[in-house]
């Protein structure tokens, strides 16, 4: 049994022991400043929160249990307690994932990926390699998610590990790939620009767009943030993540040769097989394109005629940013590939199978809990505490980084999106009542739940490199922790509070 599969078996039942424990002693005892609903509803966050970090059950259920319990306890009735599972921002994550699964099936993605490792300033060099793969790790995570960017960059670093492996065999010399430096170092970097990448786009990784829904709901007077908002300083933070990531795995696992024989080959190869372009390819780039235009259009037009001209207000009312993504993998079903057969670039069953409804469940019951905590006035009083503790008016840099600093801990912990569901309701109302814009807490906990380097369980990509068995635990904490910690203090922070107040105009 391996080490993480004990921690996990532990999490569990101590998980599903402690939740209700803990939920049940809230609800007995007396809490000055409450009313019955908040008190019950505490009770209930407890038991989710606990919950969501343990996973004694799948994170969805837990999801979907939340708001079912405050309807059984008469907090709010039925419709109010699931009306967030139609929110517009799950149809921009349900558009994003069918574009994402028609890159995938018809292979768009593979072409990318191998048209980045493949240009002629990689070749064979180990480092332009470590370079090129993190490169195309981050720019699909961008767009698809760090789980599948994941699932198929992997076998693509492993054969260029086997193309060393013989490479250096036919010199004379056998190595040992789950000792060699460098065969750790090219895991870790395809699991972590797969987490980098996804900082890019609101639909790059799910903390982005649950974030946007929360601050939709629970402060509805905070500025605006577009989907081109958010590229510009996704952009910025995943670059600098990148190069913090490069820096600190190179110097930690350098390769020992200056040239890697064959890899190039390997690359060229495998490139080559992919064949000429499909019908199917092109129609998938082209709503791929579509939808990204329709998306930072609106960016474009605020900046030539300001954010609030009738020409920006127009375009947002017709064409909203939800709306863009459903256009875009809807189109997938409608674009031939064969107009004698009728077949379309995506199939039905191929589109529901790439929906991650788990994920859109989680954001749901997140979205849902979140509205309760603010409707009932819990988050108000959650808000007040933490005031307290942080000695009445904490400074806005106090705020941002501990919340930051909390998001990040909880990643390392659990899932990144159940993290942000369960901090995120808290960072947002906290700042509300304090005063303080809640875009620039909401934006740095989105960026710091996609900081989970230390441990296998943190991210799906983590787990999926560990696998190798080319990664000792302790290489991948100690390399986690320092790129975390220059990733919230030089690069999380600055850009939260001064690119984002910037970009939205604070």
């Amino acid at each position: 049994m391996t080490q993480d599969s004990t921690f996990d078996r532990k999490r569990h039942f101590y998980g599903a022991i402690l939740g209700p424990l803990i939920a049940a002693l809230i609800w007995f005892s007396p809490i000055q400043g409450l009313n019955s609903e908040q008190h019950h509803l505490l009770a209930i966050m407890s038991l989710v929160a606990i919950w969501w970090i343990t996973e004694p059950v799948a994170i969805p259920v837990t999801s979907l249990l939340g708001p079912t319990l405050c309807v059984l306890v008469g907090i709010v009735p039925m419709k109010e307690a699931f009306e967030s599972f139609g929110s517009p921002m799950i149809f921009l994550f349900m558009g994003g994932f069918l574009i994402a699964k028609g890159m995938m099936v018809n292979g768009l993605d593979k072409r990318i990926a191998y048209g980045i490792m493949s240009m002629k300033w990689v070749g064979d060099s180990p480092r332009r390699i470590f370079i090129a793969l993190g490169v195309a790790c981050m720019l699909c995570s961008g767009w698809i998610s760090n789980t599948a960017t994941a699932a198929m960059m992997f076998p693509i670093a492993l054969g260029l590990l086997e193309a060393i492996r013989e490479m250096m065999a036919a010199n004379g010399r056998k190595i040992d790939l789950s000792n060699y430096k460098y065969a750790t170092g090219l895991m870790l970097m395809t699991a972590y620009a797969c987490s980098i990448g996804g900082v890019l786009t609101p639909i790059g990784t799910p903390p982005n767009i649950i974030m946007l829904g929360f601050l939709q709901e629970l402060a509805p007077q905070a500025p605006e943030v577009s989907f081109f908002d958010w590229m510009v300083w996704g952009f910025v933070a995943m670059v600098a993540y990148f190069v913090v990531a490069y820096f600190v795995l190179w110097k930690m696992f350098p390769a020992d040769v200056d040239h890697i024989d064959g890899a190039h080959e390997f690359i060229q190869r495998h490139a080559k097989e992919l064949g000429k372009w499909t019908r199917a390819q092109k129609n998938t780039l082209f709503a791929f394109l579509l939808a990204v235009v329709i998306w930072v259009t609106p960016g474009i037009l605020s900046m030539i005629y300001g954010a609030n001209a009738d020409i920006v207000k127009e375009f947002n009312k017709y064409l909203p940013e939800e709306l863009a993504a459903m256009i875009g993998g809807l189109l997938l079903f409608f674009l031939p590939v064969d107009f004698k057969t009728g077949e379309a670039t995506l199939k039905w069953k191929d589109g529901m199978e790439g929906i991650e409804w788990g994920t859109l469940l989680l954001f749901g019951g997140g979205l849902a809990m979140g509205s309760m905590m603010y409707t009932t006035g819990l988050s108000t009083w959650v808000g007040e505490g933490i005031r307290d503790v942080l000695g009445g008016n904490p400074s806005e840099l106090a705020f941002v980084t501990l919340f930051c600093i909390t998001g990040l801990f909880l990643s390392e912990l659990t899932s990144h999106t159940a993290a942000v569901n369960l901090i995120a309701p808290i960072a947002i109302g906290t700042a509300v009542s304090l005063g303080i814009s809640p875009v620039p807490v909401a934006v740095g906990l989105a960026l710091s739940t996609s900081l989970g380097f230390m441990m296998p369980v943190s991210t799906p990509p983590n787990a999926i490199v560990y696998a190798s068995g080319f990664i000792p635990i302790t290489k991948m904490i100690k390399s986690g922790i320092i790129i975390d910690f220059f990733g919230i203090f030089l690069i999380t922070i600055p850009v939260v509070l001064l690119l984002v107040k910037f970009v939205v105009g604070m």
